[in-house]
């Protein structure tokens, strides 16, 4: 059963949202931290549950960027997510600034996420930080469902490591 202990920061605003996971994977540290730069490993877990990934770029090096598609459930309307990757300590650490950008290219949400990721006795135990400030008025609605999306996320997560480890095992 996964561990995850999600704090939300009282906002100054409702434009803005704080919020920190906690969760432990039954995975090495290492291939954890491939599962957030490798794009092919990205494509099979990002994003809340019903969403899919048809694109993922990844430019890993400080400076550099990604970038990631998200495809609504409805498999028409998409979200694209990019990124600028401020700090990269394989396979310890992760922080990138981002922006979340509807389809006509307008900055909806911004922001600084940090991923850390500890050895847990051939376990993970992963602490996500990310602090979101909403740029358009209708911003509210989307920070309101960062928790549940993320919450979402981490699971696909631990269920794509755990679909690699069994198939790493035939």
């Amino acid at each position: 059963m996964p561990v995850s202990n999600a704090k939300n920061s009282p906002a100054a605003n409702a434009l803005e949202r704080e919020l920190t996971l906690t969760r432990v994977f039954d995975a090495p540290r290492e291939l954890v931290f491939a599962a957030w730069t490798d794009p092919m490993h990205l494509k099979r877990w990002w994003g809340p549950n019903g969403f899919t990934t048809p694109a993922c770029d990844v430019d890993l090096r400080v400076g550099g960027t990604w970038r990631i598609v998200m495809r609504f459930p409805d498999g028409v309307n998409e979200h694209t997510m990019q990124a600028v990757y401020r700090e990269i300590v394989p396979p310890e650490r992760l922080s990138f600034t981002n922006v979340a950008l509807d389809k006509d290219g307008t900055h909806l949400l911004e922001g600084v996420t940090s991923i850390t990721l500890e050895d847990a006795g051939g376990k993970t135990k992963l602490t996500l930080h990310t602090r979101m400030t909403g740029l358009v008025p209708y911003a509210d609605r989307m920070l309101e469902g960062m928790e549940p999306g993320w919450s979402q996320t981490l699971e696909r997560l631990a269920e794509a490591l755990g679909q690699q480890i069994e198939g790493g095992k035939s």
